[in-house]
């Protein structure tokens, strides 16, 4: 079932706020999976002009990819202020999209380009480029490869030095494809995946590609500037203090949440 699906059949439109996120309750029809919505634990500036494609942490600070042609950009961030620290430009013919790190290097996807760019971690010179198929939504990695998106219901694992593609695993939910997977993040063994055009998080294990719960965060979209702000897309995970991060295209704030379990959906 797919997140617009499961907002009409099982959130029915009851929410209940809790410090700021929208909490589902069960109502009637009912979802797959586990269900979660989030406690806010801290807001923090963000960049309005930001096209967020592609988010990462890492040693106390915020890598971030940003989209449109003619705007795209590769960016360092100051967590607590929402500074940018670094910034590199893309050529105006690319569309900048998912961003993830990988010894030393960050590696970043463009849409529809059929080319990504590899980047020093640290001075932000492009060290390499590598090819693909199709469309480059986003982009995480685990132990051992990559992990990329782009736009279907697929998932494909990429070696992180030839960049060739070893395996792909389709996401299902209750046996129905899930589409518009976006920007990724490896949390805990699972991946998470924003779906575009929704205020869903799909959490997804990569192994079978099994949708195993779903995080609502519609009511951040308030709290982030209304109708001024575009969709949610943006997952940061630091590794070291257990934080998750989460934003959207052009939001103005940044939010660092917790999960909170929702009562249990189950079809």
């Amino acid at each position: 079932m797919n997140p617009r699906t499961w907002v009409l059949l099982a959130v029915g439109a009851v929410l209940a706020l809790e410090g700021g996120c929208a909490e589902p309750r069960q109502s009637g029809k009912q979802a797959a999976g586990a269900v979660y919505g989030c406690r806010v634990v801290h807001a923090y500036p963000h960049d309005p002009g930001a096209f967020t494609e592609g988010l990462i942490y890492r040693d106390g600070e915020l890598l971030e990819s940003t989209g449109l042609y003619g705007r795209s950009s590769l960016r360092r961030v100051k967590l607590e202020t929402g500074e940018v620290l670094q910034s590199r430009s893309i050529a105006a013919q690319h569309f900048g999209e998912g961003l993830t790190d990988w010894d030393g290097r960050l590696i970043q996807l463009t849409l529809n380009s059929g080319f990504g760019f590899v980047y020093d971690l640290n001075t932000f010179a492009v060290v390499d480029t590598f090819g693909y198929s199709g469309a480059g939504w986003g982009l995480t990695h685990d132990r051992s490869q990559l992990i990329m998106s782009d736009g279907t219901p697929t998932l494909r694992f990429l070696d992180p030095v030839t960049f060739r593609e070893t395996g792909h695993v389709t996401v299902m939910d209750g046996g129905v494809p899930v589409a518009n997977l976006n920007e990724l993040e490896y949390v805990k063994g699972e991946v998470y995946a924003n779906v575009w055009q929704t205020d869903f998080i799909a959490r997804i294990a990569p192994k079978s590609g099994r949708v195993t719960g779903w995080i609502n965060l519609a009511s951040l979209r308030a709290l982030a500037g209304g109708d001024s702000a575009d969709v949610l897309n943006g997952i940061a995970y630091d590794t070291h203090s257990d934080r998750l991060f989460v934003t959207g295209k052009l939001w103005p704030k940044l939010f660092e949440i917790q999960l909170v379990r929702a009562e249990r959906i189950s079809k």
